[in-house]
């Protein structure tokens, strides 16, 4: 059960693609994860090298598809944590302190490709990171350069129509999230015509109400004007196929849970958008939803969020940015569980804990709705993220249990 594993080194990772014949890439279910395949499929077409790319919602579902080689030809690009044995053909992106996106860049320039500084931006904010910090300034300021971004006021948000994007965005959360009609009627006396007509000044005035809205409402935590400072002023992305980075971001982590097979070819350049906004806009309305008829509780550093359906690392990211007093929020749904977190502190450890915790039972055993010994738990980590998948029948307060002890 172990999330452990080293990243290889972009030189050696090369080596290991240079002789292969068939190259499958394995990747973690996230928005991060789908840029970073999407880079290296293109390399590897451009070097008509034979690729499949998958994606795995669990350490344990890709896991069952890092196979042995079948000839010596063949390799393995795996990005996120498995439990795989390393070998010479197995390239392993899972660094705990950076976007996978970011070793994906490193891997295809040393490959001779040039990577698309979109999609790789895109892939930078999906992975929890400001597009031009730290290493992917230079993306940025290539992106500058060749016209492919300008910074604008505004929200960043998928689509021009920005009653379509606010509604249904995972970024932010508003009273009126997840309802167009509410939200149209929100935003009436700034938004009035063609979105395409849309000026600076409209932009800006969308931008502070949506920030007022979002501060303001009721049960806002702190956080909240922290989190919606991060969704204004956003990058336009007049070339690509959604309006900013952020929204670029946003329908890249929807498609990574409900349709990866159409995040999968939306990352590797194919014309999906239109498929790509209807997976996003059900994936936004499940989730704020969900949030607005949540049950909640609150515990010395763990905030939680019960839901009767719903996507629950989606719920559990958009608490956490402005609905929880606490640093961590768990999202129980049915069978399983998101922890999102507002803290850059890795939680392969308490996810992994929780796991084990489950599985032998020990999680409230004094309790009568505990588990029994030998129940069967998947479960991920990713950026500042867990999911847990197990019999929807564990009750939900030895999950909460599990939790708090290893938070």
């Amino acid at each position: 059960m172990s999330t452990e594993g080293r990243s290889a080194e972009p030189a050696s990772a090369t080596s290991a693609l240079e002789s292969a014949g068939f190259v499958r890439l394995v990747a973690r279910a996230d928005g991060d994860a789908l840029a970073a395949s999407g880079l290296i499929a293109s390399a590897l077409a451009e070097r008509e090298t034979p690729y499949q790319v998958t994606v795995g919602r669990t350490i344990a579902d890709r896991s069952d598809r890092v196979p042995t080689p079948s000839s010596e030809d063949e390799a393995t690009i795996l990005v996120g944590a498995a439990d795989a044995a390393e070998t010479d053909d197995f390239v392993r992106l899972a660094a705990a302190d950076r976007p996978a996106t970011l070793e994906a860049v490193d891997l295809v320039r040393e490959m001779g490709a040039t990577p698309d500084p979109v999609l790789a931006l895109a892939g930078v904010v999906a992975g929890g990171s400001e597009p031009g910090a730290g290493e992917s300034e230079w993306l940025l300021e290539t992106a500058l350069e060749r016209g492919l971004v300008e910074q604008r006021p505004g929200v960043a948000v998928p689509t021009a129509d920005p009653v379509d994007g606010l509604a249904y965005s995972t970024r932010l959360h508003a009273p009126w999230s997840g309802d167009p009609d509410a939200t149209r009627e929100a935003l009436a006396d700034t938004v009035d015509g063609d979105p395409d007509d849309l000026d600076a000044d409209d932009h800006r005035a969308i931008g502070s109400l949506v920030a007022l809205d979002v501060v303001g409402a009721d049960g806002a935590a702190d956080a909240a004007a922290a989190s919606i400072g991060r969704a204004l002023r956003p990058y336009a992305t007049p070339e690509a196929p959604f309006a900013t980075l952020g929204g670029f971001a946003d329908v890249l982590e929807a498609l990574a849970r409900t349709e990866p097979g159409t995040g999968t070819a939306l990352a590797m350049g194919h014309d999906v958008s239109e498929t790509a906004l209807d997976a996003w806009r059900e994936h936004g309305r499940r989730a704020h939803t969900a949030l607005a008829d949540a049950s909640t509780g609150r515990y010395d550093g763990l905030f939680v969020v019960g839901i009767d359906d719903g996507p629950v690392e989606a719920v559990a990211r958009i608490a956490a940015a402005y609905r929880s007093p606490e640093s961590a929020v768990l999202a129980v749904g049915n069978g399983e569980s998101a922890i999102a977190t507002r803290d850059a502190d890795p939680l392969d450890a308490t996810v992994e804990g929780v796991a084990r915790e489950l599985e032998t039972g020990a999680a409230d055993a004094d309790s009568e709705t505990a588990p029994e010994a030998g129940i069967a738990v998947e479960y991920d980590v990713g950026h500042r993220r867990g999911y847990l998948r197990y019999d929807p029948d564990v009750d939900e307060s030895a999950i909460i249990a599990a939790v708090r002890e290893f938070r």
